[in-house]
Order: structure tokens, then sequence, then C-alpha cells
């Protein structure tokens, strides 16, 4: 699997060559530095580490300053493998947007989804509600309604759909389409939303 690893720009739009609008998301992808590279013979599997992101020197251990200092580079915010890559590059080069994608690619994009905080049952899961204020309902429209089973198993069930946490979990969109490269600017346009807000990492897939 090839990839890379960006930075989620924002939103923009664009006009195909049958004129026909686009809504895409702009990712920012500087080249990845090749800071591993696993062989089937030394590791069990091949694959490319990828690094992105340039990291504080202060928040870099001597392990970590030393795991980059081989590859040449400094210490980076976000590594990731790609298993069975086919990209052709060796420890310490760089890897660029246009290395990997070209204008037409399918892709899959994750990265982790915009955090809501502690919401209830109707924004987390799309419950009803009480309808109606008949039948002696008060301040219960948004209620999650009866969570219990009878004497058995008296318990509450275990994966019960309850008020929590939202958001902040990673998402994989499947099957976007690389509408535009501007490799001069390190900029990938793909077709569609991905997760995250604006400056997260996001990772892009090739099919």
């Amino acid at each position: 699997m090839n990839g890379i690893i960006g930075t989620k720009v924002g939103m923009t739009s664009i006009y195909s060559a049958d004129g026909k609008y686009i809504a895409c998301t702009v990712v920012e992808a500087s080249p990845n530095i090749v800071t591993q590279v696993k062989s089937t013979e030394s590791d069990g599997y091949s694959a490319l580490q990828l690094s992105y992101g340039e990291a504080k020197p202060k928040n870099a251990n001597k392990a970590i300053t030393g795991h980059f200092s081989g590859a040449n580079t400094t210490p980076k915010r976000k590594s990731l493998e790609f298993r069975d890559s086919t990209i052709n590059k060796s420890l310490g080069e760089a890897v660029s947007i246009d290395d990997v994608f070209k204008e037409g690619d399918t892709v899959h994009a994750f990265g982790m989804s915009k955090g809501k905080g502690f919401q209830g049952v109707i924004k987390r899961h799309g419950f009803g509600g009480v309808q109606n204020s008949t039948h002696g309902q008060h301040n219960r429209l948004r209620a999650p309604g009866s969570i219990g089973a009878s004497s058995y198993p008296s318990k509450v069930v275990k994966g019960l759909r309850m008020a929590g946490q939202h958001g902040n979990t990673q998402v994989k969109i499947k099957n976007l389409k690389v509408a535009k490269i501007l490799p001069e600017k390190n900029l990938i346009l793909i077709k569609g939303a991905i997760p995250g807000h604006k400056g997260s990492f996001v990772v892009i897939e090739k099919k």
C-alpha cells in the first residue's frame, strides 16, 4: 500500500474539464522522509516508514533523536508504516505527492474526527426522543428512556447506546478521487470530505 501523511488545510471547489462543480478537501503534504526501511528478511514483512512534520527538539528524547538521525533528518511529529510499498526510495530520501498519486486515482483517507465533547443520545446516536408531552411527560423530550431489563439480567447490557464522548475517533473514508495535484505547492485536492479539523494530520492511501 502506497500513501503519504499530510495536513488538512480546508475545503475548496474547482471545476472539472466538462464544467462540473467539484467540492474538494485540500491536503498539504510536504515531502515525507523515509525514516526506516523494513524487509522480509530482517523484519518478517516489507514496509516503508514515512515521517512528516517538524517536532520541537525539547519534545524529542534521545531514542527518538537517534532514530531520526539514522535517516539524517530532524525529529518529526508523525510517523507511519506503509506495508508492501512499491515506492522505490531509500533511507533518508523524500517522498513527494507526485511520487505516489496522479489525478484520477482512487484513495482512502483517514484522520481524527472533530471532538464534540459529552453529548446526549439524540446527537450521539440519532434517537428520536419523546415526540409529545402527554401522559405525564415533563422535560423528557431528549431523554434516553429506559435502559434496564426486567429481573433478568438485572443489569445494563454492555454496549447499550447511551450518552457519552462523541467524536475524536479515527475515521476512514474509502473510495475518494484525487481531483487535482499541485506538486509545486505540495497540495493535493481530494473530491469530498475528509475527517478532522483544519490543521489536523490526515493519511492518504492509494487503493
